[in-house]
């Protein structure tokens, strides 16, 4: 008689997701470790490493810049349009403009910068990397006394960090003068009152914040799907690893949104 396959139990198969969760966590752990050791050793920057980095610099970040620059003007002023209207209409114009610049340069810019870049740029970036790993071109690396993860992976994160920080940043630049530009028009009269509120918002504290909610944000979108393909999925699909990576980077974006809302208001 042929033995029946015997279905896994439920804990089973929580212990085997369980394990799967910890093992995807662990290695985005070790790799984002590895990429940050080999990313301040100077060893890492070689001429044919400079030259390896300055390329994938470039592609991740100048074809990208003119269309994300134009969308952060076109969204700057629509939200300052919106919110200005808005606080007219209920008595409270003197708060319009640093609700728009705390909603908009504080929440909205590098949330959109980093998952702007992720979709353009390092989640396609990981899908090559998965490509080339599936075809063999690590082992061949490694058999040639090459590192795939310094080779490969680092250019490839740092560039993605770069890109992300250099996008939230002329964009938040981008925001400001569209927001005054949007509320007082071509003319400086307001200028030394925008300046005074600027101020008031970026206090020490809430610029601290800022600058780490990009920096994590900008590491997550950079590491994450390319952790995700650096390995064999195991028992899953590549489609499975594939959404799993993109769920790890999501949670990781949603947990720094929260804790910099935190940072800034309580």
């Amino acid at each position: 008689m042929m033995s029946r396959v015997l279905a896994p139990t439920l804990p089973d198969r929580f212990w085997r997701a369980l394990r799967r969760w910890a093992l995807a966590w662990g290695r985005i752990v070790y790799l984002g470790a590895v990429a940050m050791v080999l990313l301040l050793s100077p060893s890492s920057y070689g001429p044919a490493a400079r030259r390896r980095l300055a390329r994938q610099v470039y592609l991740d970040t100048v074809p990208i810049l003119p269309g994300f620059t134009l969308l952060a003007a076109l969204l700057s002023l629509v939200l300052t349009r919106i919110v200005v209207v808005t606080a007219l209409s209920y008595g409270l114009s003197v708060y319009a403009l640093e609700m728009v610049i705390r909603v908009l340069v504080l929440e909205l810019i590098p949330l959109t910068a980093a998952l702007f870049v992720a979709m353009r740029c390092t989640i396609p970036g990981g899908v090559r990397l998965a490509a080339l790993r599936q075809r063999g071109h690590f082992d061949a690396l490694r058999s040639q006394g090459g590192d795939p993860v310094r080779m490969e992976l680092l250019p490839r994160v740092a560039a993605g960090m770069f890109a992300c920080v250099t996008l939230a940043a002329l964009s938040c630049v981008v925001a400001l003068v569209m927001a005054y530009l949007g509320v007082y028009g071509f003319n400086l009269a307001g200028l030394p009152g925008y300046t005074r509120m600027f101020g008031h918002v970026f206090s020490p504290a809430v610029t601290l914040v800022f600058g780490l909610k990009t920096a994590l944000s900008s590491l997550a979108v950079a590491l994450i799907p390319m952790a995700s393909a650096m390995h064999d999925s195991g028992d899953t699909s590549a489609l499975d690893s594939e959404l799993g990576g993109l769920a790890r980077m999501f949670a990781v974006l949603l947990l720094i949104e929260v804790a910099s809302l935190v940072g800034n208001y309580y």
